[in-house]
């Protein structure tokens, strides 16, 4: 199903939602007094710092901005996830030592654990051996530094996290509460979404029974806000809790957590559904507006189901006013958190990436806070609604957010961060009227690490107010400054402005908003595959010579003329980007995500390479020109120009026959060559339209012509064929060899060949790394595309120590995968290209299932699609012994994995020797074995801590030298000059009769 769009799109222009904002405002704040109010407040904590100071004054001495301070962070956030000594040594060691701790680590060993001896005093007695690994801890008892780092590491976590337990967490808040009476709690259990059900369902069971002890201390005589509460994360009981997945979410989620409302309801005690990222924001409205009448229904009385609501996004004050309108219209009180966000960076980088047209977040940290006042205005307006929580660390906006009340006489309550902002909401609690509760985690230490990053994050930060408080150089005006006196501009380039003034910026489409994905479900409706005919073999002599004789017009237009060409080529496709992902998802079973990063790439090959070739190919004076003074020799001029060779041969493979084709034509094109064009005999439908598009931009018809056919036929006569000035080849390594050996025995001048082939791709992980990143990355570079990519992982292999927990998360998440008709927007994974690829990855898991391990990576839906899908194959995992076992890629869905224990250099060496050279992906927070590994891997494409596909031109050039390669990397910077030849003229300036430069000088 396809859910209604209940707020505005969020890519709206920043500057005028802020004008917005400041209109909705009005006169509602007087902000001298606010400032007068909040001043006292921030004088007190600089005066008398709480016990927490410690860790703030470490951030201080190191801030997150520098190497020694992204040091310490990295630490934190993998050190106590490391199994086994050797690698946290080595990794305490990378890190400390990269750093310039002053010379040496003696300071920082100092500071470290001077830093968990003060924060010791604030956790005793919670600090014993329960607050460690003491088995881990033993280990290292004999090392100083990674002994001090790792308790200062807990101990940090130990002030973000309120216990390891319910149990602990709750002892803990009984303490704080007998200080300050007017504090209440809501409770989160740590642990970021599911990748798995099985994660999933671990998660389901943390709540109940979170919810069953929080309701030993709630009273059902109380008012619901009077008692603690539980705070839930949506993708943390699904782990596939995203738009396309609407139906499964539906069906599947809203069960699970109706029955944690029920519980929650019996017990009295309120529920908040905490806040998502935004392409999932419409999808959680779906959810709590499903619960929402399970509430009215079955619950009415209850006045405790809220949802969290996040003021940095740009439909934040919208999403306020719908959630009221729901509130009424269920006829409901509900309890909602106000809070400023985040995922702030996530959010600019994936708006970055997509190419949309604007950010869905403020760019400026006062936009968001006018936001967040414009929001609780809102909030304290509708009493009858809601039962506002505003959840701030800003002594600022909580002196705002107490005079707006004031006003309005509105009951309402404060939150704040367990560990954070204590010192400000100490002082604003002396007054017994205002209550304040704690969001508070609860986990084991292995489950903190994100969450205690991100808390790093935010305490560092230059823009923080948490970290402007530590500043006693900061003057207390400065720091209560009014967001509303400053004029409203985004502080960021627009995605589609990232490059300046090179290029634009491709643009892309977000499928959870409507208007984006109508627009290509409407071409897909309308569009028909092309009928291309196979051309005769025998008759390339002919297209042969209209292109040679294209080539003396065209080479010899300006390289400006020819790169407006291209220009308008990209903007036309543009235009007609729906058209085009619809044709690839009819012809080549491209999924639709896929199908709009493609016509996104064709569109940055075409602009990158307009640029490219103007300022490469304009004449390069050398030294010895008269009249300027570079050294060389007098009296003469010396001129280096590229020019095009003639006629070349592009042959792209059916994988990517819109993206690679295009990348191939533009990069001949523009450098002056004319071009023979041979698609993948798959797909000839995507060339057919992107070559009448070009033609229709201005390359002539001569310069470009189609020759669609077999391979072993057209092909082999193309490259065959006296006067080729050149061939550009893209698929197997076998038929690049082919085309080598052919060109090599050819009469005439030697041809030049790029050929980027694929091969069996690799990623080592380490124990260090992350292995919800892991397989996040694992599942993209796997078996996205149906793994039909050149640069898929084929072999991953996986530090023993961690390998069982890995390979379970895998398998369970590429369980969770739909395979189907890549029409469908639910759809993860399509059919392979044809039933000759089909047939043949079925041979191979023949020999695999013999051979080796076969993992259960496939689930009950993916093996049911493949008798109702053509061509379908599931994903597949085995576990093979030896690396050396893989003898050849499988160019599909399917993944090995290895294990590795020892050297990791030794795992490169026999990685190098299976051969190949495209990819590689490298797991660890060791940064210099990431560095040393790269350097020592044959290898063409390096990715650090990420997936490794989804190349970006001009950014991430793909392909180029190395085992799989002959030639620079498409969409890099040297990739045109293998289109060119190279002229020098040489002028005698003193032929005349004499140097009269050097004369008269």
């Amino acid at each position: 199903m396809l859910l209604t769009q209940r707020l505005p799109e969020p890519y709206r222009p920043e500057a005028a939602i802020v004008a917005q904002r400041l209109t909705s405002l009005g006169q509602a704040l007087d902000w001298v007094a606010v400032a007068r109010v909040a001043a006292p407040w921030v004088q007190a904590v600089r005066d008398n710092p709480p016990p927490f100071w410690a860790m703030e004054s470490l951030l201080k001495e190191y801030p997150i901005s520098s190497a020694e301070g992204l040091a310490l962070m990295r630490l934190a956030e993998a050190l106590l996830r490391v199994p086994d000594a050797e690698t946290a040594i080595a990794l305490t060691a990378d890190q400390l030592g990269r750093a310039d701790f002053e010379g040496s680590s003696d300071k920082v060993i100092s500071r470290l654990s001077s830093t968990a001896i003060a924060l010791s005093k604030h956790f005793l007695p919670t600090v014993g051996d329960k607050a460690g690994e003491p088995g881990l801890l033993a280990k290292l008892g004999a090392r100083t530094v990674v002994a001090a780092t790792l308790r200062a590491v807990q101990l940090l976590g130990r002030q973000f996290v309120l216990g390891q337990t319910m149990a602990e967490g709750m002892s803990e808040a009984v303490s704080a509460k007998k200080k300050t009476p007017n504090l209440r709690y809501s409770y989160d259990m740590l642990g970021e979404g599911s990748r798995t059900d099985a994660d999933a369902l671990n998660h389901l069971k943390s709540y109940q029974n979170a919810i069953a002890a929080i309701a030993t201390t709630s009273s059902t005589t109380r008012a619901c806000e009077d008692n603690d509460g539980i705070s839930i994360k949506l993708s943390a009981l699904h782990p596939r809790y995203e738009y396309a997945q609407v139906d499964r979410v539906l069906a599947e989620l809203v069960p699970r957590v109706w029955g944690l409302c029920e519980q929650a309801a019996r017990a009295n005690i309120n529920l908040t559904i905490d806040a998502e990222e935004v392409d999932r924001l419409e999808l959680s409205l779906a959810v709590f507006e499903a619960l929402l009448a399970k509430v009215a229904e079955h619950c009415p009385q209850w006045r405790g189901f809220g949802l969290a609501m996040q003021s940095y996004q740009t439909n934040a004050l919208e999403l306020v006013q719908h959630v009221i309108a729901l509130a009424r219209q269920y006829k409901l009180r509900l309890m909602c958190r106000l809070v400023k966000g985040a995922y702030w960076d996530a959010e600019i980088k994936r708006a970055q990436e997509l190419g949309l047209p604007h950010y869905p977040v403020f760019t400026h940290k006062h936009h968001t806070d006018v936001s967040y006042l414009a929001c609780a205005k809102a909030l304290l307006e509708a009493p009858d609604a809601l039962y506002p929580q505003f959840a701030s660390h800003n002594a600022a906006t909580i002196a705002a957010i107490l005079q707006m009340a004031e006003k309005t006489g509105s009951p309402f309550e404060l939150q704040r961060l367990h560990g954070m902002g204590e010192g400000i909401h100490d002082e604003v609690l002396k007054n017994p009227k205002i209550a304040c509760r704690v969001y508070a985690p609860v986990g084991a230490h292995k489950d903190l690490l994100a969450y205690l990053v991100r808390r790093l994050l935010e305490n560092g930060a230059n823009s923080s107010f948490v970290h402007q408080l530590a500043d006693e150089t900061l003057p207390v005006a400065e720091l209560l400054v009014s967001p509303l006196r400053q004029e409203p501009h985004p502080s960021l380039p627009l995605p589609l402005a990232l490059f300046g003034t090179q290029r634009p910026n491709s643009a892309g489409l977000d499928l959870t908003v409507p208007a984006m994905r109508d627009s290509l479900l409407a071409a897909y409706a309308s569009t028909q595959v092309p009928s291309v005919p196979v051309f005769d073999a025998k008759l390339v002599s002919g297209p042969l010579e209209i292109s040679t004789t294209s080539y003396k017009t065209w080479s010899k237009m300006p390289v400006t003329e020819r790169a407006a060409t291209l220009r308008q080529s990209a903007d036309a496709l543009q235009t007609q980007l729906p058209q085009f992902c619809a044709l690839l998802v009819k012809e080549a079973f491209k999924t639709w995500n896929d199908a709009i990063s493609e016509v996104r790439e064709a569109i940055d090959f075409l602009r990158y390479y307009a640029a490219q070739a103007e300022a490469i190919m304009q004449p390069q004076t050398l030294p010895g020109k008269e009249g300027n003074n570079v050294l060389g020799i007098t009296g003469e001029s010396n001129e280096l120009f590229l020019t095009g060779r003639g006629a070349w041969v592009c042959i792209s493979p059916w994988n990517f026959p819109l993206a690679i084709f295009t990348g191939q034509i533009a990069a001949a094109l523009v450098t002056g060559n004319t071009v023979l064009a041979k698609p993948a005999e798959q797909t000839p439908g995507v060339a057919l339209a992107m070559v009448k598009l070009m033609h229709a931009a201005g390359v002539p018809e001569g310069a470009l012509q189609l020759l669609h056919g077999p391979g072993e036929t057209v092909g082999a006569a193309l490259v065959a064929a006296p006067g080729v000035a050149g061939v550009v080849f893209t698929g197997s390594t076998q038929v690049a060899k082919i085309i080598n050996r052919a060109l090599a025995a050819k009469d005439g001048p030697i041809v030049p060949l790029i050929a980027e082939t694929g091969g069996i791709n690799a990623m080592l992980v380490d124990s260090t790394a992350l292995p919800e990143q892991v397989c996040d990355a694992v599942m993209q570079s796997a078996f996205r595309s149906a793994g039909q990519r050149c640069s898929a992982l084929r072999l991953l292999c996986l530090h023993e120590e961690i390998a069982d927990h890995v390979i379970e998360m895998i398998c369970g998440a590429a369980r969770e995968l739909v395979a189907g008709d890549p029409a469908d927007l639910a759809t993860d994974l399509g059919p392979v290209i044809d039933a000759e690829a089909f047939e043949g990855i079925q041979h191979q898991l023949k020999r695999l299932d013999v051979e080796a391990k076969r993992l259960p990576a496939q689930s009950e839906q993916a093996q049911a699609a493949t008798n109702k899908v053509a061509n379908l194959i599931a994903p597949q995992a085995y576990e093979v012994a030896n690396i050396s076992d893989l003898k050849q890629e499988i160019f599909g869905p399917v993944l090995h994995i290895v294990r590795w224990t020892g050297d990791p250099l030794k795992v490169i060496e026999q990685i190098n020797a299976l051969g190949y050279g495209l990819t590689i992906g490298i797991q660890t927070r060791i940064d210099s074995r990431a560095q040393a590994l790269a350097h020592a891997a044959h290898i063409g494409n390096v990715y650090i801590n990420r997936n490794q596909i989804g190349a970006v031109v001009g950014v991430q050039p793909f392909g180029g030298e190395g085992l799989s390669g002959t030639g620079p990397k498409a969409g890099g910077p040297h990739y045109l000059y293998r289109f060119c030849a190279e002229q020098t003229i040489t002028i005698n300036t003193t032929a005349a009769g004499g140097n009269a430069a050097l004369l008269a000088g």
